[in-house]
């Protein structure tokens, strides 16, 4: 783990367009620690869009906020290390002991909550040779997969090697990245709040992407965190991810 980590806030207009947008962005020096919390472009045009609104705790689309502590509305989202199930919380997000950290928690579980909007997710880095690695759980299966897909998805098991591909018609985004097993099950897709930068691996070297099963969590977990994919690829050249106009920020 380096020493600074960042994560993005992304926001979805569930009153209207159902659309994601990436609207903050978290800043976090660990061995400090400090973190830092200002808007991205992304929430401006949630704004305008949508009518998204500055956060209670940040009211400020241009301000930097600077803290000691993690701000509460990312605190708030992880499961506190005094909870008897914590360790099995760790278990479901394949992390360990040493790895409970808020900022590595929220790396992988992303901060779901049913009583809002909101996601978190990390910034996905780039190697010296333009390859990349990310976790993320697997979306959309619940609802929107075939009976069939369904059971597939009871057979997968750890390291089991799945198929990423570009969906150019998904009703609900248009563009999308659907996961499906090497015999052709169609099992759900990446966040769509990661889709733009994918889209740019997948494209450039075909075949070169791809994505495996890291664990599948029996009930009682939460059905959004049943089953954890890790997807790695390399970026096309010179193509710097997370770096688009509405992930840029909106302070000076």
């Amino acid at each position: 783990m380096t020493d600074t980590q960042t994560l993005f806030l992304a926001w979805q207009d569930k009153a209207q367009t159902r659309a994601w947008f990436p609207v903050g962005r978290l800043d976090v020096v660990m061995q400090t620690p400090l973190y830092r919390f200002h808007y991205i472009r992304g929430a401006e045009r949630a704004r305008n869009e949508t009518g998204f609104q500055p956060l209670d705790d940040f009211p400020d689309f241009h301000r930097s906020y600077e803290s000691s502590v993690l701000f509460p509305l990312f605190q708030n989202r992880v499961l506190t290390e005094n909870r008897p199930d914590f360790l099995e919380y760790l278990r479901w997000l394949a992390l360990s002991p040493a790895q409970k950290s808020p900022v590595e928690v929220l790396s992988v579980d992303g901060g779901y909550r049913a009583t809002d909007s909101f996601e978190v997710f990390p910034k996905i880095e780039r190697g010296e040779d333009g390859a990349f690695r990310c976790r993320f759980f697997l979306h959309g299966w619940q609802r929107h997969v075939s009976e069939n897909a369904q059971q597939r998805i009871k057979s997968l098991v750890p390291d089991e090697k799945l198929y990423v591909t570009i969906e150019l018609t998904n009703p609900a985004t248009q563009l999308a990245v659907q996961i499906q097993t090497t015999d052709y099950h169609m099992i759900g897709w990446a966040p769509r709040y990661l889709v733009k930068d994918l889209v740019h691996a997948i494209a450039a070297a075909q075949g070169d992407c791809s994505a495996k099963v890291v664990q599948i969590n029996p009930v009682p977990a939460p059905s959004k965190q049943r089953v954890l994919l890790e997807l790695s690829g390399h970026w096309p050249m010179n193509y710097k991810p997370m770096a688009t106009e509405e992930f840029k920020p909106l302070t000076e």
